[in-house]
This record gives C-alpha cells, structure tokens and sequence, in this order.
C-alpha cells in the first residue's frame, strides 16, 4: 500500500488562533512546556510569515507538521 500524501495548509486558511493552536502543539511535541515554548512559537510563526516553512496535514496520523519549504 502506498503512503498518502500529506495535503498542505495554507496558514491563511486558519483562523489566527488555530493556527497558533497548531503551531503551539508543534513546538510543545518533545516535552517543551509552553511557558518555555513561547520563543519557540514565535520563531515559527515568522518562518511560516516568511514562507521558510510549510504547514501540512498527514492524513495517516492525523497530525499536522510544519516542515522546512522544499528549496527549487
């Protein structure tokens, strides 16, 4: 069986908590607890501002990622 490709989210088609709701649950996966987190949060959210990072939702886990934007 062939894995499914992740589908990609445009961060415009969040609502702005959402997508920090997202973004807040990326950063806190390997044990960084939020308080600590809230550099780590805002780092993300100006990559993803800049376009350096890509929002995608893996329909296998159901989880969504955020990846560093495949350069051409």
């Amino acid at each position: 069986m062939e894995p499914t490709p992740g589908i990609r989210i445009a961060p415009s088609a969040l609502s702005p908590e959402a997508l920090r709701g997202v973004v807040e649950e990326f950063v806190t996966r390997d044990g960084t607890n939020l308080a600590e987190g809230e550099v780590k949060v805002a780092q993300v959210m100006r990559l993803m501002a800049r376009g350096e990072v890509e929002l995608w939702f893996d329909q296998t886990s159901r989880t969504c990622n955020i990846i560093v934007k495949p350069q051409p």
